[in-house]
């Protein structure tokens, strides 16, 4: 098992503003799936739609990089900043389309659709359904280094073939997630990025190996060490959209109680691939609130990986105050 840990948390703090996402615009039923009852059966999972969590799917006729220019326009609105300000883009997809003939023009769409030519530009695939916090991670590694000062995180993906809108583990739904990572607090929601890790065991990295508790709590580990917390004082665990009794399992087996983590968009929208922690934060805080100074750790597993990153929510910026007047926490 290979674990990999963050820095501890640099000075200046690194913040994530403008959280923001899109959904497909057509919502359908669970029952719409294509041969849902033959791949559930296949599974060797009961059709009981309120045990796993079955409910509504998000589909879209949308391009991967026109999700991705919705969701990044989004942040930039809900951070109140410039597109020239953007120095750094990350862009996450479980699948870019085409190859490289492709996808010099895939990036040119994105960049164009949200004015921000003059940002440094990185892809990342390969980490799956945890991809958008491998940009995360990233993103927070370039501004803590001083080498970009706002770097744009998006992850974009759709279902192609609505024969595997349903897995073993979920179903899909199509859209993008996004946020801003900075040297400076930017918007109303902003967190301070206190700690990540991850967690790997490469021997497990094939698709068909189950989801690893004890990578989830070497992470934990990791994590809260370098925070000086415990898993009780997490406030909340923004976890992917998995079917209920998988995510159940795994985050309690993880050490988490049942109330720190985010159910309800299980049933509302299932997994949306790697943007599911972003889209739970976001509707977490607008369902509930998040409070000043309260702990949120963003999660996502695949077979043979585990990653997390810890934030900590600010209070918002008075407005006779400058971003400066708010540093690291630690």
């Amino acid at each position: 098992m290979n674990t990999i840990q963050a820095p501890p948390p640099s000075t200046p703090a690194v913040h994530l503003s403008g959280a923001a996402y899109v959904l497909g615009e057509h919502e359908t039923d669970h029952t719409t799936v294509e041969n849902l009852q033959e791949r559930a059966s296949s599974f060797g999972m009961p059709p009981k739609a309120a045990l796993w969590g079955w409910g509504s799917v998000r589909r879209t006729a949308k391009s991967l990089e026109t999700l991705a220019v919705h969701s990044g326009l989004k942040t930039l609105r809900a951070a109140g900043v410039d597109p020239a300000s953007v120095d750094g883009l990350i862009l996450c997809s479980t699948r870019f389309p085409g190859g490289p003939v492709t996808h010099g023009t895939f990036v040119e769409r994105v960049i164009t659709g949200i004015d921000v030519g003059n940002a440094a530009f990185t892809g990342i695939t390969l980490n799956r359904c945890t991809n958008l916090l491998v940009g995360l991670r990233m993103a927070k590694a370039l501004v803590a280094a001083g080498h970009h000062h706002r770097v744009l995180v998006i992850t974009t993906d759709r279902v192609t073939d609505e024969s595997v809108r349903m897995e073993s583990f979920a179903l899909f739904s199509d859209g993008a997630a996004s946020c801003l990572v900075s040297d400076e607090p930017l918007g109303p929601e902003t967190y301070e990025i206190v700690a990540g890790a991850s967690a790997q065991d490469a021997g497990a990295l094939e698709w068909s190996n189950e989801i690893s508790s004890d990578l989830a709590r070497r992470v934990n580990e990791l994590i809260l060490d370098a925070a000086g917390m415990k898993t009780g004082d997490i406030d909340g665990v923004l976890h992917a959209n998995l079917f209920r009794p998988i995510v159940v399992l795994k985050e309690r087996q993880a050490g988490f109680a049942q109330e720190q983590l985010f159910l309800g968009n299980i049933t509302r929208i299932g997994h949306c691939f790697a943007a599911d922690p972003l889209i739970n934060l976001v509707d977490r805080a607008a369902a509930s609130g998040t409070r000043a100074d309260g702990h949120y750790l963003l999660v996502s597993s695949v077979p043979g990986v585990r990653i997390g990153v810890l934030l900590r929510k600010l209070p918002p910026l008075p407005a006779d105050a400058s971003a400066a007047d708010f540093g690291s926490s630690s």
